[in-house]
Formats: structure tokens, C-alpha cells, sequence
């Protein structure tokens, strides 16, 4: 355990996490939530560590995986649940569900269903500091799937030869759906990002929210000193099916044991009687955020073509 952080704030907010998603996995055969999700369980580590070290200054972008990151960075819960319900007073107006969240009021500029398309929205707003000659820092978060799209390596080349102010976070948990990574990449992925001389760095305990803190802190200092593009591997485990509430083991492309040491290492597993201290109040909240969306509104006709160009 690193003593720069406080686990035990840390470890609150990674819990809270697993446990707001642990409830939508409860409540979502009654079809209240109005989207599919793609839930962050065993992943929560990164989003916490990282968001640890933003300011509510920095922009981050992350994928439609997001629940992890749009609490961690600051988002509000009870506009998130109202969102997955399609409520008027969810955070983009019950308009979006889970595949599109975004608070920017914190900094959490928005998430997309398309893969990668978030890499070249954070460029262009890392592009738009450098202009305007601000100090904030930009997060790109994309998972090893994204890596094999052109828009991908468009915009590393472009943070590169512009030397934006970036940091592209790739959260590798070593699938895209149910393909392994060894079977869709035929290259090293810091290797390769080093071919537009870029920096890279990895993150092996992602499973570890003082680490990621940590060693995203190090970087950020240096960043700092030299605002630069910078890519970092962070090494993850989802538990869940890629898309859904179930686990996915019946698909035969991964086991149980394959997580297990994972698992093992888990601090949400391996500390229980911090769990079992904090875990009352974080439901609380949780009931709460579920009252507020169920007696948010439905939005009428009129509201759907509101904030449409």
C-alpha cells in the first residue's frame, strides 16, 4: 500500500462503484434502466487512482465503459441513475443512457458507443489548451480494442507532431468483446505508440488504487514540468460480460480461474471488514439516487427535440 493516498478514501470510492453497479445488475431485468451497460466491475481501481490526480480543471474522456470514471472524476449519481432510467433529470436529459455520459461540470466531457471516438475529441480539446495557452491537462481513456481503429493512430500522430498536451490512458483488460488480444494484435502496444515518439509508461497493478494514484501522479508531475503527449498501459480485469449483467464464462473464450488471481489481489474482495463499515452508508445513497430517478419525469415530445442542431 503506498502511504502518499488515503485508502481508505480511495477504497470508499472504488466501493461505491462496484456497488452502484452491483444494484443496476439487481434492478435491470425490471427494465427501469432504458440502455444497455457495459459494467466497470473489477476495473474500478483505475478510474479511481487516476481521477485521484485530476483537478476538476482537467478534461477527461473516457469510452461508453464509463459508470467507473464518470463517479470517480465527480460526476453526480442521482442525475447518472436518473440518465440510465431515460428520465428528464438525468445528466444529458434522460437522452443518452449509460453508452453516453458526460458531466462537464467536473471535467467528465462525455463518453460515445463508438469505439475510439473519444481519442480524437480529447486531442482536439488538448489542441484548443495549447492555443489558448492553458495549463489543463487532457485525459484520453480508450480500452486495447480502440487501439486497432485508424482514428486511433491519426491521433497519436497528430498529438505528436503538435506536442499537445495529452495523456492517452489505454485500459487493457485483453479483450475486445470476446477476442483475445493476442488474436486481434500483431504488435507490441507501447512499442508501437513509440513509433510516433511518443512516451509510454505501464501501470502493472490496476487492480491496486494507491498504485495507479501513485504512478499517475509521478507522470503528471513530469507532465507538468513539460506538458508532452504521454501513453500508459494500464493492466485491468473485467469481471462481467462485455456487455450486460451476466458473467460470461458459458461463452468458453474465458474461465473462472483465469480471474482469479486477479481476484485474489482484489482489495474490494480481500478487505472485508472495510467493506462491511462502509458499505451502509454508500447504500443509502444508492437508494437514494433510484428514489430521485424513479419520481424524475419522463421527457414529453417536446423535450426530445430540445439541444438538437
Amino acid at each position: 500500500m503506498n502511504s502518499r493516498w488515503n485508502y481508505r478514501d480511495l477504497y470508499y470510492q472504488a466501493l461505491r462503484i462496484r456497488m452502484v453497479e452491483e444494484e443496476i445488475i439487481k434492478i435491470y431485468s425490471s427494465d427501469k434502466v432504458q440502455s444497455p451497460v457495459h459494467l466497470s466491475i473489477g476495473q474500478e481501481a483505475v478510474a479511481v487512482g487516476l481521477c485521484a490526480v485530476l483537478t476538476e480543471q482537467d478534461m477527461l474522456f473516457s469510452t461508453y465503459r464509463s459508470h467507473a470514471f464518470y463517479l470517480a472524476k465527480g460526476g453526480d449519481l442521482k442525475q447518472m441513475m436518473a440518465e440510465l432510467f431515460g428520465r428528464l433529470d438525468g445528466c444529458c436529459s434522460g437522452k443518452g443512457g449509460s453508452m453516453h455520459l458526460s458531466f462537464p461540470q467536473v471535467g467528465f466531457m462525455g463518453t460515445s458507443a463508438v469505439v475510439a471516438s473519444g481519442i480524437p475529441n480529447a486531442v482536439g480539446a488538448a489542441f484548443a489548451e495549447k492555443m489558448l495557452g492553458r495549463g489543463n491537462l487532457t485525459l484520453a481513456v480508450f480500452g486495447d480494442g480502440a487501439t486497432e481503429e485508424g482514428v486511433y493512430h491519426e491521433s497519436l500522430n497528430f498529438a505528436s507532431l503538435h506536442r499537445l498536451p495529452i495523456i492517452f490512458i489505454c485500459e487493457n483488460n485483453q479483450f475486445a468483446v470476446h477476442s483475445r488480444q493476442h488474436e486481434r494484435q500483431s504488435y507490441s502496444l507501447r512499442k508501437h505508440v513509440e513509433a510516433y515518439a511518443i512516451e509510454t509508461h505501464h501501470i502493472s497493478q490496476g487492480f491496486d488504487f494507491c498504485e495507479v494514484a501513485s504512478a499517475f501522479s509521478d507522470i503528471c508531475n513530469d507532465f507538468k514540468e513539460s506538458p508532452r503527449p504521454i501513453f500508459i498501459e494500464v493492466d485491468t480485469c473485467r469481471y462481467m460480460e462485455h456487455v450486460g449483467t451476466g458473467e460470461d464464462f458459458y461463452g468458453g473464450y474465458r474461465s473462472a480461474a483465469e480471474q482469479a488471481e486477479w481476484k485474489r489481489q482484489d482489495p474490494l474482495i480481500k478487505d472485508e471488514a472495510l467493506k462491511a463499515e462502509l458499505a451502509p452508508q454508500i447504500a443509502i445513497e444508492i437508494n437514494e439516487s433510484i428514489a430521485f430517478a424513479e419520481a424524475s419525469p419522463l421527457p414529453s415530445y417536446a423535450d426530445v427535440l430540445k439541444h438538437v442542431l
